[in-house]
C-alpha cells in the first residue's frame, strides 16, 4: 500500500482533521497520533504545526505532493495543506511513516 492510499483509507474509514486552523488547534490539545503536511504549505503555518507538535510528542510528516494534490487525495474538491490523523481506521499509514 502506498502513502497516498494510507491517506484515502484513512480519510474513508478513520478519523482525520484537514486543514491547519482545526488541525493546530487539536494539535495544541495533544489530540493525534499523525500529522501530514504537504511540501508547499506556508512556512509560519508549517513551523506552528511542528512546534505544537514536538510538544505533544505528535509525529510529523511532510508529505511530498502540493496542497492540491493532497486535498485530492482525500476526495476533497479544495487544497489541503494540513490533515491530523485522529483515528487511522483501517490504514496502516501509521506504521508506514515512523519506519
Amino acid at each position: 500500500m502506498d502513502i497516498n492510499k494510507a491517506i484515502r483509507t484513512a480519510v474513508d474509514t478513520g478519523n482525520v482533521i484537514l486543514g491547519s486552523r482545526e488541525s493546530i488547534k487539536s494539535i495544541k490539545h495533544g489530540e493525534g497520533k499523525l500529522v501530514i503536511i504537504a511540501e508547499n504549505c506556508k512556512e509560519d503555518i508549517m513551523e506552528d504545526v511542528k512546534y505544537y507538535a514536538k510538544l505533544s510528542n505528535i509525529p510529523v510528516y511532510i508529505h511530498n505532493v502540493n496542497s492540491l494534490e493532497l486535498g485530492a487525495i482525500c476526495g476533497k474538491p479544495f487544497p489541503v495543506s494540513v490533515m491530523v490523523i485522529l483515528d487511522p481506521g483501517n490504514s496502516d499509514i501509521l506504521n508506514m511513516v515512523k519506519s
